[in-house]
């Protein structure tokens, strides 16, 4: 029998160890910027071009390298940092790994030009698919210079995989926003294609957060710090009602090196226990300064999970830290002992929770209509569901359309008794009586179908623009000023009046009928669909727009529970071509039979 065991050729063994390092342009972007901080630079540049996958240059003014050390950084397990296994224990500094550069030129090309301070001549180095094309003295900066192109020339597969120039351009926004973050003494500078993005210059963590947030942050973070024998803590989080749906801005950093770890996450979210609703997050920049020796950093490639030897003690260290943090600037609750006797409050039992409070208003009011005689808050109510929940004409072409999915539904709505008028509990589920039983409706879905159709009605730029009496300034972060680039057509067709600039957008009128929404919370909703929720569906962007858009008219929609306008609620729901199913994908009609029903009582 034949040996069937062989060595991998160098070049192909690279291509391999390039999977766990190199897995998109933003891991280039990650381990440049990391190797520059290692040699000392203050100003570092990058330059992106198509998302990186054309072109990922960082350029330096570090201490450079020697024209050897310029070869062997190519070389596999090739490192500075260590020389036997305890080293790992004592490493302060960013990059260490030996098949980070290797990785790169295995699955790229690659040119580098670098020269130490002290020479005057540099090293231009060449490298195609881990082959040296070029290695010649030259002429260069001090520092390093290192450009790679073409990724992933040589492994169509791999190259096929990646996204579009947006998300990929986005997830290098990510990385470059972790490591500027964590350097607030280093001048940083970012172009993509040609356009500058960032320009930061030195300063305090604080002034760094709020140039890469957006200036809105300003007013926003609280600063944390706790020094024990176990662990330094240090940096900002933000107030309360800066928490968002969203995780995306909440930041770790371990000997000033971005982790994740979902643990030290749960601590920050206990010590903002009912001072943010469930579901959302806040916002924190927190530093953990530890000996090296008590974590372990390299149980992952891309050095983002960090091992603690003491774990516990950490997490009652942070959370007290942003508790005291909290308490300090007076958001946690404190009992205020000078109240007048009268001034009662009730006592909350274990686990019961306080209602939130709803503010209503008409968005179809306008004070300088003519006044009206009184009719009644009746007539008054049932005018503004009508104006509310009432279609236009334009919107009726397929009023009348059903699918023989509905038809079983479609008959159990038109034999429902009007004579029992429908009921909403919790201000959630319509209750209604059909022939066959009862009819269960959730009405967020219920509007946000309606909602839905109503806008997909319109065609071309046909959607009606309200204008702000105030215009919205809106601070955007990078990524999230891309987002909105993406999509500006499709907003500006549906009913948005804004005008981008700079990392600014500035809002002058949004669509008639998503008047009462907070315009600041409406864009977040909208960036945060898609980068967080609609990267898998499979539709136009227009309709991921309309679907946004629908989602907040429901929300927005004031409750009201009569039954003249649930009933009508019913009404419109059912002339959809699709009533059982909301834009998002979730049921909206239940059909609950009268013997099902019985027969919960005799089982």
């Amino acid at each position: 029998m034949a040996d069937i065991i062989k060595l991998l050729p160098d070049h192909v063994a690279n291509q391999i160890a390039a999977g766990e390092v190199i897995q998109r342009p933003s891991s280039i972007v990650k381990e440049l910027l990391e190797n520059s901080l290692d040699a000392g630079a203050t100003q570092i540049k990058l330059i992106i071009k198509d998302g990186g996958k054309t072109l990922v240059q960082v350029i330096d003014n570090g201490k450079g390298m020697s024209e050897t050390d310029a070869r062997m950084c190519f070389e596999r397990h090739a490192t500075s940092k260590i020389s036997k296994a305890e080293d790992l224990f004592r490493i302060k500094t960013m990059g260490f790994r030996g098949e980070a550069m290797a990785s790169i030129a295995a699955v790229a090309h690659l040119e580098m030009k670098t020269r130490e301070q002290s020479h005057e001549l540099g090293t231009f180095i060449v490298i195609e698919g881990s082959e040296v094309k070029q290695h010649e003295k030259c002429l260069c900066d001090e520092g390093t210079s290192i450009s790679v192109k073409n990724l992933f020339f040589n492994i169509p597969a791999r190259r096929q995989f990646l996204k579009n120039d947006l998300i990929e351009m986005r997830h290098i926004l990510d990385e470059f926003l972790r490591v500027a973050m964590s350097n607030a003494n280093i001048q940083f500078q970012l172009f993509n294609s040609q356009q500058e993005v960032y320009r930061l210059v030195s300063s305090t963590l604080k002034k760094r957060m709020v140039d890469l947030l957006g200036n809105s942050w300003n007013e926003k973070l609280v600063q944390v710090e706790e020094n024990t024998n176990i662990v330094n803590i240090r940096g900002f989080i933000g107030k309360p009602e800066s928490a968002k749906k969203s995780r995306g801005d909440q930041y770790f950093f371990i000997n000033n090196r971005f982790v994740r770890n979902n643990y030290l996450h749960h601590a920050v979210q206990s010590a903002y226990q009912d001072l943010i609703q469930d579901g959302y997050n806040p916002v924190y920049a927190i530093f953990f300064d530890v000996s090296p020796a008590t974590i372990d950093i390299n149980i992952h490639p891309t050095k983002t999970e960090v091992k603690f030897e003491d774990e516990k003690s950490i997490y009652a260290v942070l959370r007290s830290a942003i508790k005291k943090s909290l308490g300090q600037f007076n958001f946690t609750p404190s009992i205020d002992f000078e109240n007048e006797p009268a001034f009662q409050v009730p006592i909350l039992k274990k686990n019961q929770t306080v209602p939130e409070p709803v503010v209503k208003i008409n968005p179809y009011y306008n004070p300088f209509d003519n006044p009206k005689p009184n009719t009644g808050n009746a007539r008054q109510q049932n005018d503004f569901w009508q104006k509310t929940l009432t279609p236009s004409q334009e919107f009726e072409s397929q009023s009348n359309a059903t699918t023989s999915s509905n038809y079983q539904t479609q008959i159990s709505v038109r034999e429902a008794n009007h004579q029992h008028k429908p009921i909403l509990i919790h201000e959630q589920l319509i209750i209604t009586q059909v022939k066959s039983g009862v009819m269960m409706i959730d009405r967020l879905c219920a509007l946000e179908r309606m909602a839905f159709d109503r806008f997909s009605a319109y065609s071309g730029n046909n959607i009606p623009s309200q204008k702000l009496l105030f215009p919205a300034e809106v601070s955007l972060q990078a990524s999230d000023f891309l987002q909105i680039k993406e999509i500006e057509e499709e907003l500006h067709q549906l009913g948005f009046e804004f005008e981008l600039q700079n990392n600014q957008l500035l809002l002058s009128g949004i669509p008639v009928d998503l008047m009462g929404v907070d315009p600041t919370l409406l864009l977040s909703s909208m960036i945060d669909d898609f980068q967080n929720h609609f990267q898998n569906l499979k539709i136009p962007k227009r309709e991921k727009v309309i679907l946004n858009m629908a989602k907040n008219n429901a929300r927005n929609t004031p409750v009201n529970n009569s039954g003249e306008a649930l009933q009508l609620i019913i009404d419109r729901l059912f002339e959809s071509p699709n009533p059982t199913i909301s834009p998002s994908g979730k049921k909206i009609v239940h059909l609950v039979k009268i013997d099902d029903l019985i027969q919960l009582f005799n089982s």
